[in-house]
């Protein structure tokens, strides 16, 4: 990592909608974590219908409205930062205690893109299969979701456009492209975000599905089609 001139070295972009039950938790450790750091926190909001706004406005960060979908609100966010280095954060993904010591190795390395490997928060056995699986497909495939807390030097994220204006599978879109320039960097120290989505609609229905979603996109079917799958009663503009 390292500033090349840039107002601060990282730029953190964190895409919310109606978030109010979990953000100030997020926003207090992201700031404890990132205390020692030359870093912006720059909160992306696609619309919420609820306090989840005053409760962002409340911290040190900055508040950015943006067309709701998260390849826009990231898009957006990036075009206000002011980092060498982007750094896509989920609000429900948590990075890792030591994240003081990374960015001192990243100032020397300077790697150009990357992400984290990734825990689950939940405790069931089921989940720990899910990790080895994801960071398996993740270094065989150097792709990365948005989980995974994905990072990228300023310059080219410019450079290749940013991320596609798609319904889904936006980040996925994105390891694609940047691929083609160099092979990423995964770190390690591992993120850790909530398993509350194969809580919520089931660990084994959740797994077969993004399997299928992925490998429908890797065949063509088009972002939106697989978006009304994944979502139901919205299109993957209506969330974050």
């Amino acid at each position: 990592m390292s500033s090349q001139g840039y107002d601060v070295d990282l730029t953190i972009i964190v895409p919310v909608l109606n978030e109010a039950n979990g953000i100030d938790t997020a926003l207090r450790e992201l700031l404890a974590v990132t205390a020692a750091l030359r870093v912006e926190i720059l909160v992306v909001d696609g619309g919420s219908a609820d306090n989840t706004l005053s409760l962002a406005g409340a911290h040190p960060v900055t508040v950015v409205s943006a067309p709701r979908g998260r390849a826009n609100q990231m898009n957006a966010g990036a075009a206000r930062a002011r980092g060498g280095y982007l750094l896509f954060l989920h609000v429900d993904t948590r990075l890792p205690q030591n994240l003081g010591d990374l960015a001192a190795a990243w100032l020397e390395a300077r790697p150009v893109w990357g992400f984290f490997t990734l825990r689950l928060s939940g405790d069931k056995w089921q989940f720990r299969l899910i990790e080895k699986g994801i960071n398996l497909r993740s270094r065989l495939f150097r792709t990365a979701t948005g989980d995974q807390a994905f990072y990228c030097r300023r310059q080219v994220f410019d450079q290749v456009g940013g991320f596609p204006d798609i319904a889904l599978m936006e980040d996925v879109a994105l390891c694609r492209t940047l691929n083609k320039l160099i092979p990423p960097t995964m770190e390690p120290a591992s993120v850790v975000t909530s398993s509350r989505r194969w809580e919520k609609r089931g660990i084994c229905r959740t797994v077969l599905q993004m399997w299928a979603l992925r490998l429908a996109y890797y065949s063509g079917v088009s972002p939106m089609r697989l978006a009304r799958i994944y979502y139901p009663t919205a299109s993957r503009k209506d969330d974050c």
